[in-house]
């Protein structure tokens, strides 16, 4: 049963995934042959969220909203939104302005990740209890997969409340240590750092700050070369929100961060299908998973 109280989350689907070979979102990882964004909107179901927005680009969104319409509960509240052009996550955002409630809080994820249902719920009841912007943190050991390089968000919190990100490149596992190889210093990274795995939930007035972030890139482009295809995403504009670079409501320059102790499970490379499926099927033998998605099994095959 899906409570129809709950908050908003919209689900990034959009990202192109050329290197990955095909649509990552749609990549069969679960024990009952899931897609990634089966397990994840089930887990978000599970952890109190109602309306789900799926945010789609040209090509590949006829095929994720074929799977959704055979795949989830009918009466599951879900709509979807295209992004036109691959201008980066605060775009892909502002394209859903439109289909959801733009003036209740409303969360944000990625559809490659799995976050968990118990940091989901985090979110969820965050929006529910405040409205106010907060940040769900993983901590840097429980948010790496597989042993190829992926780019991690690592957060500065002062009590409570995140003061910056900085993105760090090229974040390997090693013998278990945690090294970046993108250029920046330090090197080696603190398993216990807290990372952004964008698990965002956002005030309505947030949409003033995408609304500036986007013009912005709009004007720079202008004065460019003529193009608009920069992109702009959230860290980024986070970021530069918190350093006080937008004009914005207090309430809206403010994010709280929740840290949680689970795993996030995300797919970046071909390579990572593997050791993410092991990864499922762990959760599911030791309880921390359910063996089936909206309370049931999907089809053998699908």
């Amino acid at each position: 049963m899906v409570d129809m109280t709950g908050p908003s989350l919209l689900v990034l689907a959009a990202g192109r995934a050329r290197r990955f070979g095909g649509i990552k979102p749609l990549a069969k990882v679960g024990p009952n042959h899931e897609a990634i964004i089966d397990l994840l909107v089930s887990d978000a179901v599970d952890a109190g969220f109602s309306a789900i927005t799926v945010v789609v680009n040209e090509d590949s969104g006829p095929l994720i909203r074929d799977h959704v319409s055979e795949t989830w509960p009918a009466e599951l509240d879900v709509t979807f939104a295209v992004q036109a052009s691959p201008r980066g996550t605060v775009h892909a955002v502002e394209a859903a302005r439109d289909v959801i409630d733009a003036e209740r809080p409303f969360a944000v994820v990625n559809a490659d990740d799995l976050y968990g249902t118990e940091a989901l719920r985090l979110c969820s009841q965050a929006l529910v209890r405040t409205g106010a912007n907060v940040l769900v943190g993983y901590r840097l050991r429980n948010a790496i997969v597989g042993s190829d390089p992926v780019t991690r968000g690592v957060c500065s919190v002062v009590d409570d409340q995140l003061t910056s990100i900085v993105e760090r490149r090229e974040v390997v596992a090693r013998d278990g240590r945690f090294e970046s190889h993108g250029g920046d210093v330090p090197v080696t990274l603190d398993p216990d750092a807290v990372v952004s795995m964008n698990l965002w939930g956002f005030a309505p007035e947030i949409w003033q700050v995408f609304d500036e972030a986007m013009a912005r890139a709009d004007r720079a482009a202008r004065l460019g070369d003529g193009t608009t295809t920069d992109e702009v995403l959230l860290p980024e504009v986070v970021g530069a929100m918190l350093q006080g670079e937008f004009d914005a409501p207090d309430r809206a320059r403010k994010v709280h961060v929740l840290v949680t102790e689970t795993r996030c499970v995300g797919v970046t490379h071909p390579d990572d299908l593997d050791a993410v499926r092991a990864d499922l099927i762990q959760q599911v033998a030791d309880g921390s998973r359910p063996k089936a998605i909206f309370g049931r099994e999907v089809a053998e095959g699908r």
